[in-house]
């Protein structure tokens, strides 16, 4: 029985991915690998391996003391410093600081697990090796976001998006959008996580207080009641400039909800057989008119989505992540041997670079 301890205060900011992210891939290791792994969370012993989903100073330490005692420590690589350029604004010395932690974090865990392959490129800017890096994509559970038997027909074509009222999230462009199209309904779910220095603050809070009349920001929306939101709207729509592997995708997909999102290169090896896309606000509004116009290619793109969620189901994630702790607990022992490592590498990781 392998002991796993699962470090993370996302719970500390509600509304953001990397809390979905987490609660989602502890549950699974929970429940496909209770027959060989135990999971402790924030548990005040140390585990063999030590995953931390979060990178708290306090973590920092924890990770220093594992090492220490020759246990495994993993880290989950939710951003980098550029992702967060234009999601908070810090003071420029205070900016400098904590992005210097941010990789110095990384560069302290013996593995690292990234939700996107574009990643791994990026962090071997920063010096840390590609062999020290596994993708494995996140997922969400069919029990918890699945289609509704019968959707409803809803009095106008309604475009549903959700984020968190940041600059990077699009949240302007989609206000634009609304204005352009006033036969269309759109619902923005999501609030401001960092609060005033959120980036764009004052900008976005002008449009949240005096929207388009066929536009409604709902706030923050507790997760269990994000279904119904999916189920009900006809399609999604995810107007960033920069992400990862968006939770709110996923659980579009397992609703089998159409999604349209922004042709970005980091989607390139996740999600473009299965969404569709538009480079500017002009092939935005056009793919959204087309779908409201025409059913058939509204249903071709609720297809995409169906797929897409079969492609990340939660039994081929968690045998992912089975293989993964296995090679990660013995990290200290044969894992540092580079043939082993390449052969259960290549297994692992899915995509050969």
């Amino acid at each position: 029985m392998m002991y796993i301890n699962m470090l993370s205060k996302a719970h500390t900011v509600k509304g953001q991915g990397v809390l979905s992210a987490h609660d989602e891939q502890v549950r699974l290791v929970k429940d496909y690998l209770y027959n060989s792994c135990f999971v402790m969370e924030n548990g005040g012993v140390l585990g063999e391996v030590n995953h931390y989903h979060t990178i708290n100073l306090e973590y920092f330490f924890h990770a220093l003391w594992a090492k220490a005692r020759g246990k495994a420590r993993v880290g989950y690589v939710h951003f980098l410093p550029e992702t967060l350029e234009n999601s908070i604004r810090l003071p420029g010395w205070m900016r400098k600081v904590f992005y210097w932690y941010v990789i110095r974090f990384y560069q302290e865990m013996d593995e690292l697990v990234v939700v996107n392959p574009y990643f791994i490129g990026e962090l071997r800017k920063y010096g840390i090796s590609k062999e020290k890096v596994t993708y494995i994509p996140n997922f969400v559970s069919a029990r918890d976001f699945y289609p509704e038997r019968e959707k409803r027909k809803n009095e106008r074509f309604t475009v549903l998006c959700a984020g968190q009222l940041q600059k990077r999230k699009g949240v302007l462009e989609a206000v634009q959008l609304a204005r352009e199209l006033p036969e269309i309904r759109f619902l923005w779910a999501g609030n401001f996580a960092f609060g005033k220095i959120s980036e764009g603050y004052e900008e976005i809070k002008e449009a949240v207080e005096n929207p388009p009349e066929n536009m409604e920001f709902l706030g923050l929306v507790e997760r269990k009641e994000m279904r119904k939101l999916y189920q009900e709207a006809d399609m999604f729509f995810l107007p960033s400039y920069e992400e990862l592997f968006p939770m709110t995708i996923l659980e579009a997909w397992s609703c089998h909800t159409p999604v349209l999102v922004r042709r970005l290169p980091i989607y390139q090896n996740v999600l473009f057989d299965f969404a569709e896309t538009g480079e500017n606000r002009e092939e935005f509004k056009e793919k959204i008119k087309s779908w409201a116009n025409d059913s058939q290619a509204l249903l071709k793109a609720a297809e995409a989505s169906r797929q897409g969620s079969l492609y990340y189901s939660e039994e081929r994630v968690a045998s992912l992540w089975k293989e993964f702790y296995t090679v990660a607990k013995r990290h200290h022992y044969v894992y540092n041997n580079s043939q082993y490592k390449k052969q259960m590498g290549d297994r692992i990781h899915g995509i050969h670079y």
